[in-house]
């Protein structure tokens, strides 16, 4: 595994930072103040987990005077689904070689 796909992994497990990425994927561009409405936890908590997603690339944010606002980067995703598509590529084969198998075993 790479170190990106390790990076993102990383910050995805943690459910709270995986929830505001998915309302920014979902929503769009939010606010700090927007996320930490309707987030259950503390704004101080939601700026630190918003500087861990924009360290791993995952969100971007903009200044518009005194606010920013936060927005998801859904390439940064990239090295997850090249993961993804590995594996469903490893374990299609194995499904096959095990149907293979089991045809022969049968005849």
């Amino acid at each position: 595994m790479s170190k990106a796909q390790d990076t993102l992994f990383r910050t995805l497990a943690d459910p709270t930072r995986r929830a505001i990425f998915e309302r920014l994927c979902r929503q769009g561009e939010q606010t700090v103040g927007a996320l930490t409405a309707r987030s259950g936890v503390s704004q101080p908590a939601v700026s630190k987990h918003l500087g861990i997603l924009k360290q791993a690339g995952l969100v971007r944010d903009r200044q518009d005077g005194r606010q920013t606002h936060y927005s998801a980067q859904l390439r940064a995703l990239s090295p997850l689904i090249d993961w993804t598509s590995q594996m469903t590529s490893f374990w299609e084969k194995r499904f096959d070689d095990l149907e293979d198998l089991l045809k022969r075993m049968d005849q």
